[in-house]
């Protein structure tokens, strides 16, 4: 047994292969802390329990995406719950490309390759003339679980699909990334007594525990530190956040990759001055396993997902730095009402209940202020593009950032 798992009632073990994983992983990480004199910050511990070649949960063959704890998945995403997400992103995407003039689409991080099977064959429903698919992914089984999924589903448009283990330099198209900002490490701040710390990981005992140390003149901190108290009239003993120096670079890349085009990335987070809300003044950090959210980053590494939500501010200034224009920012609901969902829905008779209850309630799902609605913001960044698209043209809320 993994001496670092606290396995609860709730919470199922992990066959024996897994547990073997999750083991060399820990070893791999506690070597690490060694080799560090003894402290890794968290977003380290984060990278590696993620991304560790061979051993971390996205570069490992766990199952990840999914409807229900009995396949063997964590949790599920828009394009695994319905194929209307699909249909209508398409919609505006379509419009992005036709706007900007290019031809050519983009996925970083692409799951189980459901959206780019969606996404696909709405093109081809829509007549929307594209040249290639792009899908930047960096695990090798997640890329086998994509191709078969769109050789499966979008059979004659499957050659129009590459794959890439890196960002190219320069691209002209659009680029989607759905739930793709929230799996980047973040660091871990912790103001106590005034001061700010820096979380960070020791091995201790056998386990893996949190370990605090000062951290003093950090711009980002300092922001954060602002942004409080802005957000705030009472004062904390103490409170916890996370930074999103790794999203918002990524940010950076993307939109200077983009030399004519729109970038897409739809994620749950808030603005800025609701992100530091007294309502997350424990942090958002958050992990994902047999579809049960709790709070323990230590349990399984490598077989569980470790997320945090968004901080949309610094990803929205993150992408105008690089000159690209800020297209909108505005809440799921919002957007896909804007481009269609519901003429997408209604393209399925209602008489026919065993395709039409599924489609509505899934529908709901995604528009619902209780499920996915409000809490999944849209934030799409684009050169070239001289008006907003359709589906940011009511409910904008770009001045919130």
């Amino acid at each position: 047994m993994n001496p670092n798992a606290r396995q609860t009632d709730s919470l199922p073990a992990p066959g024996p292969d897994a547990l073997a994983q999750s083991e060399a992983l820990t070893a791999l990480i506690r070597a690490e802390i060694a080799g560090a004199g003894g402290w890794l910050p968290f977003s380290r511990y984060m990278e590696l329990a993620l991304y560790a070649p061979g051993l971390g949960y996205y570069s490992g063959g766990a199952t990840k995406f999914g409807r229900r704890a009995e396949d063997g998945s964590d949790f599920v995403t828009a394009p695994e719950l319905s194929p209307l997400f699909a249909a209508t992103l398409a919609r505006p995407l379509a419009q992005a490309l036709a706007d900007s003039g290019t031809r050519d689409l983009m996925e970083f991080g692409a799951g189980t390759g459901k959206l780019a099977a969606g996404l696909l064959n709405a093109f081809a429903e829509l007549g929307v003339p594209f040249e290639r698919y792009t899908i930047v992914d960096l695990s090798g089984e997640l890329r086998e679980r994509q191709r078969a999924t769109i050789e499966a589903n979008a059979p004659a448009l499957a050659s129009k699909v590459k794959w890439l283990d890196a960002l190219p330099q320069a691209f002209d198209g659009v680029v989607i990334g759905n739930e793709v900002l929230d799996a980047m490490p973040v660091r871990l701040v912790v103001r106590k007594l005034g001061a700010w710390h820096e979380r960070g990981v020791v091995a201790q005992n056998g386990r893996f525990a949190f370990d605090d140390r000062l951290v003093a003149g950090d711009p980002l901190v300092a922001t954060i530190d602002a942004a409080i108290d802005e957000a705030n009239d009472e004062l904390f003993m103490e409170y916890v956040t996370e930074t999103h120096e790794a999203a918002m670079a990524f940010t950076r890349t993307v939109c200077a990759m983009l030399t004519r085009g729109a970038a897409f990335f739809i994620d749950y987070g808030f603005p800025r001055h609701e992100f530091y809300h007294a309502q997350r003044a424990g942090g958002t950090l958050m992990c994902h396993y047999r579809h049960r959210a709790h709070a323990d980053p230590f349990l399984y590494p490598g077989l569980q997902d470790i997320t945090a939500h968004v901080e949309f501010t610094g990803i929205a200034q993150a992408g105008v730095e690089t000159g690209a224009d800020l297209l909108g920012f505005t809440s799921q609901a919002r957007f896909l009402m804007n481009a269609g969902i519901t003429d997408v829905l209604s393209d399925i008779d209602p008489a026919d209940v065993k395709r039409f209850l599924p489609a509505a309630n899934a529908v709901q799902k995604l528009l619902s202020e209780a499920e996915m609605g409000e809490l999944f913001k849209v934030i799409a960044f684009s050169r070239g593009i001289a008006d907003t698209l359709d589906a940011f043209a009511s409910g904008d809320r770009s001045h919130t950032l």
